[in-house]
């Protein structure tokens, strides 16, 4: 009964965390605010949740639209940026899917769901992705859509955005510019947006990963194709109070990214101390960084109760390294000096 290529897949796994200082999954660390959480708390539990959230969600498309400088129509909600990738790849023409290497595994995984082929591209010394490869691929493998994550997960860079147009101007399929992390980064790629070019974000790296919300910012006539294949009620009534509560409180969020970048120049200073420590430039809210043995250093940051994300099973240019979520200064300071007594 079950497919024998899903039975060959492994779980997407997410490791146990409790009492751990969590480094792993690119949360922001702030709690929110006493004052703000007592009236959120007022503002869901005036909810109805007997009855169906809002199906057209027009009210919060709204909002959100005036947030990204676009049209409601240009807004389409996802059920965090996963479900929208999968919408995605639902609706375009059946054909490859092409990513860069490494790059976030979910496109990769979704595809190979839904049965696409995918082509990866892989990137070169120091994660720097070329334009002209790239479409070389896309041409190749008569891709019908690319996903190109803008700062890249897992390894922090923004490529150049002399690049990202290069691939923008000259992919003739559905091009997906995933901002996940672009709370933390230095542009945004909006004025990109096209018949071909759309702009994937997410509010869980900001502080609202417990709702899982994302949106995708298109056209309004592509945005209304993927919205057919939409899940009716996708977003929950519960999310849908909050995010728009939490959109009228957005400083209170923006001004937590702005300590996690400060943070992240701070961690960035301190890790290039390390003679045995290679970080990479980041604009994310995490750090890469190559140790020797990272398998021993992960397992004995476990140890010492710190969770961080260990890549080195994927070998090739993240053989070494680790990945390191920017949390709270205390926290920071914990993996710091773990990191400095381990690879005395």
């Amino acid at each position: 009964m079950i497919r024998s290529d899903i039975k060959a897949l492994a779980a997407y796994h997410v490791p146990d965390s409790s009492g751990m200082i969590k480094l792993d999954a690119m949360e922001n660390p702030f709690p929110m605010p006493e004052e703000l959480r007592k009236q959120w708390s007022d503002t869901v539990a005036a909810v109805d949740i007997n009855r169906y959230p809002d199906a057209d969600m027009g009210a919060l498309r709204g909002k959100i639209a005036v947030h990204a400088g676009v049209s409601a129509d240009q807004i389409l909600l996802g059920n965090g940026s996963d479900e929208i990738i999968q919408m995605i790849l639902l609706t375009v023409c059946a054909g490859t899917c092409v990513v860069p290497a490494p790059t976030f595994v979910m496109y990769d995984l979704i595809s190979h769901w839904l049965k696409r082929p995918v082509a990866s591209v892989p990137l070169s010394a120091g994660f720097h992705l070329d334009a002209d490869q790239f479409l070389q691929v896309c041409a190749r493998e008569k891709a019908e859509v690319a996903f190109l994550a803008c700062p890249n997960n897992p390894t922090g860079n923004l490529w150049p955005e002399a690049t990202i147009r290069k691939i923008a101007e000259g992919f003739n399929g559905l091009l997906v510019i995933d901002e996940a992390y672009g709370p933390f980064s230095e542009r945004t790629h909006t004025n990109l947006i096209a018949n071909n070019v759309m702009v994937l974000r997410t509010f869980s790296k900001l502080g609202w990963a417990g709702l899982r919300l994302g949106y995708l910012i298109g056209e309004a006539e592509q945005i209304a194709h993927i919205n057919k294949v939409r899940m009716p009620y996708n977003i929950n009534a519960l999310t849908q109070g909050s995010a728009s509560f939490l959109l009228d409180h957005f400083d209170v969020f923006e001004q937590q990214a702005a300590e996690i970048r400060a943070e992240r120049k701070r961690v960035m200073a301190r890790l290039s101390a390390m003679a045995t420590v290679e970080p990479f430039p980041s604009q994310a809210n995490f750090v890469l960084l190559r140790v020797p043995e990272a398998d021993s250093v992960f397992d004995q940051l476990k140890q010492r109760g710190i969770l961080v994300k260990n890549m080195n099973s994927a070998r090739g240019l993240l053989a070494n390294c680790l990945r390191i979520t920017i949390g709270a200064k205390a926290e920071n300071d914990a993996v710091l000096q773990a990191l400095g007594e381990i690879l005395i």
